[in-house]
């Protein structure tokens, strides 16, 4: 079974229904029981990071997350649920993260427009699981703040975006997608396969996406 975190921000239904898709059990929970007992857990997420902190803070669920990464099963954050995952925000004021990557998010800075949105290619930059048999292609991404880490062993893929972007980070059993994979066409829902098969099941069915370009 795998929890989708519940904390008042974010795509859960989609993410839902593309867990689902992929043949794997999906549940919408702000249990902390319930999320540590699932074989995997995803951190969505969609809006501004101080507000998405306080508000796991506020239903305990910060602890519950922090507990569910110290226990060694998989955690994905996708989206501003990846940015969560960093030790802090610029977004609208300095805000601590959940502090699983070391790093920080920042706006992006330039002569170009923000949000950065649209379908771009991603680079992969060394080996990770997520990426077994897999090739390079395009995903959607929708965010106006990017992640920096600080330790490089940590970057698994970027974008070029004026720049490059980190798009995908992994640490031990803790990754997270900067894009959208369910809305990512095929690539986007084989990444988000990769990442299930981690969590222990294997699909029980197969899934067909619609192509990026």
């Amino acid at each position: 079974m795998i929890a989708i975190i519940d904390y008042g921000m974010g795509n859960l239904h989609s993410v839902s229904k593309a867990v689902e898709r992929l043949g794997y059990e999906a549940v919408l929970t702000s249990d902390p029981d319930e999320i540590m007992a699932a074989d995997g857990a995803i951190l969505p997420g969609v809006g501004a990071f101080g507000d998405a902190m306080d508000n796991l803070r506020e239903t305990g669920l910060q602890s519950a997350v922090l507990r569910y990464a110290e226990s060694g099963k998989p955690l994905l954050g996708i989206c501003l649920g990846m940015q969560l995952l960093f030790s802090e925000s610029e977004e609208h004021g300095r805000h601590e993260g959940l502090g699983l990557l070391p790093g920080k998010v920042v706006r992006f800075r330039g002569p170009y427009k923000v949000p950065h949105m649209g379908w771009n290619k991603l680079s992969f930059r060394q080996s990770s699981p997520l990426f077994e048999g897999l090739a390079e292609g395009h995903v959607y991404f929708v965010h106006s703040y990017h992640a920096i880490p600080e330790a490089t062993a940590d970057l698994l893929a970027t974008t070029d975006y004026y720049q490059a972007v980190t798009a995908i980070v992994g640490r031990g059993n803790v990754f997270g997608m900067q894009f959208h994979p369910e809305k990512s066409g095929e690539l986007g829902m084989l990444l988000l396969g990769q990442f299930l098969k981690l969590c222990g099941a294997a699909p029980k069915s197969s899934v067909k996406a619609g192509n990026a370009p």
